[in-house]
């Protein structure tokens, strides 16, 4: 699944592109996907796109009436192309630009989405989300005191959506590594001076991941169509009985929360 990083390449890479067009035409080639494209999307139309904005793991495409809100799901893809070029399978949303480019939202599995948020209105997908990780409303004492009585495992806690949002699966594993936090220990028992360690590696770790690119996901492209290049630092995601890069220890996987969870169990307390 595109995570933050990921998503967050996608906005920079069709921004340039995009930003200060007018849509000339919409076209929804299939409606059936998460949750069926609305007919409002259509509103679009004629206008100037005035902002591409990223809130979690959505883009938002602003225009004077509202906003088209994108989602990538499990395997999808923004790709910015000349209009007359043929469509691919599983294209299903598209913007024709004036400049006579496409932006394309692809998605094999249709679990992404193209829903609409009108002016001044908060959609509810995005009213509950917690603040955005490479802010300044992402800081420790405001985690630790979140985590105060919790029982869930740190690792489920620091990916929920209204703690922080996309510190997904990849780099909350890389980011426990790092911190030498064991991703089992429940939240609630973890010190405020762990948390103090940890907030700072998780927004070191996105920030790298933004810079170099997006991790590749095997069917993941940046909007250019070349891959990121970020899986090539992963330190243990994907790294299963490896040895650890600190103490040559085999790595173990687990399963947390339904999601592959890889650690050292010297390193990691």
């Amino acid at each position: 699944m595109p995570e933050l990083p990921e998503v967050e390449v996608s906005r920079m890479g069709i921004t340039p592109h995009v930003l200060n067009q007018v849509v000339t035409k919409v076209n929804i080639h299939n409606a059936s996907m998460r949750w069926p494209v609305p007919d409002e999307v259509y509103q679009l139309e004629g206008l100037v796109v005035s902002g591409i904005e990223r809130r979690a793991k959505y883009l938002l495409l602003k225009c004077e009436l509202g906003s088209a809100i994108l989602h990538l799901g499990m395997s999808g893809n923004l790709r910015v192309v000349n209009k007359t070029e043929p469509l691919k399978k599983h294209d299903h949303v598209e913007f024709i630009l004036a400049n006579n480019k496409a932006l394309r939202l692809n998605d094999p599995r249709r679990f992404g989405c193209c829903l609409w948020q009108a002016p001044n209105e908060e959609h509810k997908l995005l009213a509950k989300l917690g603040p955005e990780p490479l802010t300044d409303d992402f800081f420790a004492k405001r985690v630790y005191e979140q985590s105060r009585n919790k029982k869930v495992p740190v690792k489920p806690f620091i990916m929920n959506n209204a703690v922080v949002v996309g510190v997904g699966n990849i780099y909350a594993n890389e980011s426990l590594f790092k911190a030498g936090i064991d991703p089992r220990k429940e939240a609630g028992k973890v010190s405020l001076k762990r948390y103090q360690a940890l907030i700072p590696i998780i927004k070191d770790t996105l920030a790298a991941a933004v810079t170099q690119g997006g991790t590749t996901l095997k069917d993941l492209a940046q909007s250019d169509g070349k891959p990121g290049y970020f899986a090539q630092q992963l330190l243990v995601y994907g790294r299963k009985g490896q040895p650890c890069v600190n103490c040559d220890t085999a790595l173990t996987e687990i399963r947390l929360g339904q999601r592959s969870t890889v650690f050292c169990e010297v390193c990691q307390k």
